[in-house]
């Protein structure tokens, strides 16, 4: 009997130690990318402690933070381009503001606004998903799209270590591999699916070695470096381009907040556990302190970053507040073609007890 075990290294890849040295290869212009970089992340972190205040104010709803994984987001987006399909969770924010999407578009779905899902048409964004693993069908779907047209475009999915359960992750590794449709598949291992820790959602050391059985090639990053997570990308971005087929990116980092904003992580980790990747595995510290070795980075270009991030954060809440509301009936339609009658039933209710 043959028996297949994968005895692979599960080190992440880095470039950047927590110290913030060089442990691998830089990318090209790495300080100008850092110098790109950084600033949003600061903007991002700020954004996120922003959101979680305003659900608490009542001024959104429920809201999944990202606290924590700037980098595993920035860094896999900065190397797309707007032709690129891009297939998020709810809780690639970061990401998509990166992308170009407005911050006060990306707080419009806690916001409960119809609108949330319309993306901007300059860009190929499919909206924010919510049912799990589901979007990764769709991301094949466009893969396959772009391998039909012939074009050197490809499509991302982001997905959490909990996706991987479902399904759905498997179907399309399976049908992209079989395919070799250009297709890149970014698993943010954040630990933990809601409640649920990684290793009781897998028996396997990694989850970027389950790319084995479907003949792709898997990648494990530091997902709180942004540089390997850039270079991690570019790779297989690379190899969907040259029609290579797909590539699975495990990302490992963590999700320093809750769930969402309904939930409690107190119940089910230990605060020695968050703290451990607060202090030493923060990823804006790690870039910081690499750019400040550099003589790129001081307390004065801190300070005003700050300034800076925290002005365009509340002119985010603002024109986010501002944003014209719109009626039950709009919202229908926006949904559906032609409303169905028990629901314009209750709508012309709703209409007589307004007046």
């Amino acid at each position: 009997m043959q028996v297949y075990r994968f005895t692979g290294d599960t080190t992440p890849d880095q470039v950047l130690n927590e110290a913030g040295e060089v442990v691998g290869e830089l990318p090209d212009q790495a300080a100008d990318l850092a110098l790109k970089w950084y600033p949003f992340m600061i903007f991002c972190r700020r954004f996120d402690e922003r959101a979680q205040l305003l659900q608490r104010q009542g001024r959104i709803g429920t809201y999944a933070p990202f606290r924590g994984q700037e980098a595993a987001q920035i860094g896999s987006f900065a190397v797309l381009r707007r032709t690129d399909w891009v297939f998020p969770t709810y809780r690639e924010l970061a990401g998509l503001m990166y992308h170009g999407l407005e911050p006060a578009h990306a707080l419009l779905k806690s916001r409960g606004h119809p609108d949330a899902g319309r993306m901007p048409e300059e860009f190929r964004m499919a909206p924010p998903q919510i049912a799990i693993a589901a979007q990764i069908l769709h991301a094949v779907g466009a893969g396959w799209a772009c391998k039909l047209q012939q074009t050197d475009d490809m499509a991302v999915v982001y997905f959490g270590d909990g996706a991987t359960s479902e399904g759905d992750f498997h179907e399309g590794m399976n049908f992209a591999a079989v395919m070799r449709l250009p297709v890149v598949f970014f698993c943010q291992n954040n630990q933990y699916a809601i409640s649920v820790p990684v290793h009781r959602q897998t028996a396997s050391p990694t989850i970027a070695q389950k790319a084995v059985a479907y003949g792709v090639e898997g990648v494990r990053v530091d997902g709180n470096d942004v540089f390997a997570v850039y270079q991690a990308m570019r790779y297989a971005a690379d190899r969907a381009r040259r029609g290579e087929g797909p590539t699975l990116i495990e990302a490992v980092t963590y999700r320093l907040g809750p769930h969402t904003t309904a939930d409690d992580p107190s119940r089910y980790r230990e605060a020695a556990d968050v703290e451990r990747w607060a202090v030493a595995k923060d990823p804006l510290v790690r870039l910081r302190r690499w750019l400040t070795r550099q003589g790129l980075w001081d307390d004065e270009r801190q300070a005003a970053c700050e300034a800076e991030a925290e002005a365009r954060v509340r002119q985010a809440v603002a024109e986010m507040e501002a944003y014209p509301h719109k009626s039950l009936e709009e919202a229908a339609r926006h949904v559906y073609a032609e409303v169905p009658e028990g629901l314009a039933l209750q709508l012309a209710e709703r209409g007589k007890e307004a007046r």
